[in-house]
């Protein structure tokens, strides 16, 4: 990485690996959960509207663009040490274009904090460069496997300029858009990380494979996420202490893994692993947006 890099990583508690202790008691983010629709279908993943549960998919509701920027400022009065502004579903943040649209109105007025995106990668080359220039320096991409008749059993489809692509077709799809746009967002000047879900039965010796092949791409950090049972991956068994430190080290044999990631929710918001500031942001909303600032989540969170 070079030196601009370097100081946004340090900066950014879901990718500061070597000072991550520090930045996660002195740096917080905001999660805008914009994105309502996802365009691959993972056996593993159930979104959900609550307020309860502490896991990625989830939010309180689907924020509107446009009270993105009061709900910023909002949050930067209760906690200032907000340094990341950041969109990680509950959908996918590029299959709408909610997210982008945020990202704009947010660096227009907020410039010097860090944007930064969760993706499935399937669009993230068309779009790389649009986000670049929204300023979106981190990006974070989910790479479950770089063999499509492994990614089949996890993945189950992919929506493509609408076409649905099932199989170890629609696998390949994925897994080839993704270097693409790995590869894109990385010589447009993008900080990188993948984050990987571990299913040890399925992907659990694939994890090396995986990391050889996206550093080659430009990637500068990996995450690996045990599996949370639930969906059509209910019967499976959650990762051990052993195979998720199995499967660091072999990640580790390629780049430097994050380790201290806490399954953070879409509407997220402080210091990790402290108070989760949500319940109390919609209350600091102007009155005019606060009523208005959530889409409609039926007709939107979906899967396609």
């Amino acid at each position: 990485m070079n030196k601009q890099l370097t100081h946004i990583a340090n900066q950014h508690p879901c990718f500061s690996a070597a000072a991550s202790g520090k930045a996660l008691m002195t740096h917080g983010r905001i999660h805008l959960p914009v994105s309502p629709v996802c365009n691959i279908r993972c056996r593993f993943c159930e979104r959900s509207f609550n307020k309860t549960e502490n896991r990625p998919g989830v939010t309180a509701g689907i924020l509107k663009p446009e009270a993105a920027v009061s709900l910023v400022r909002g949050a930067l009065k209760l906690c200032p040490e907000i340094s990341v502004a950041g969109i990680a579903g509950p959908g996918d943040t590029l299959a709408s274009p909610h997210a982008l649209e945020t990202f704009r109105r947010i660096h227009r007025e907020f410039p010097r904090l860090i944007k930064c995106l969760s993706t499935n990668g399937l669009l993230l080359e068309k779009y790389a460069e649009d986000l670049f220039r929204a300023g979106v320096k981190t990006i974070t991409v989910t790479v479950n496997a770089v063999d499509p008749v492994i990614l089949d059993r996890i993945c189950s489809r992919v929506i493509l300029d609408g076409k649905v692509y099932e199989g170890t077709e629609g696998a390949a799809i994925l897994i080839e858009a993704q270097e693409r746009g790995i590869r894109k967002a990385a010589e447009t000047g993008m900080l990188i990380k993948i984050n990987i879900v571990l299913i040890p039965p399925i992907n659990g010796g694939h994890i090396a494979e995986i990391a050889g092949r996206v550093k080659e791409r430009g990637v500068a950090l990996i995450n690996i996420i045990p599996l949370i049972p639930q969906y059509e991956f209910a019967g499976f068994d959650a990762p051990d202490c052993i195979e998720l430190s199995l499967a660091r080290k072999d990640a580790e044999a390629f780049l430097p893994v994050f380790r201290h990631c806490r399954h953070c929710r879409a509407d997220a918001c402080g210091l990790l692993g402290k108070e989760n500031l949500t319940s109390r942001l919609s209350g600091l909303l102007p009155e005019e947006l606060r009523n208005g600032a959530y889409q409609e989540a039926e007709q939107t969170f979906s899967h396609g």
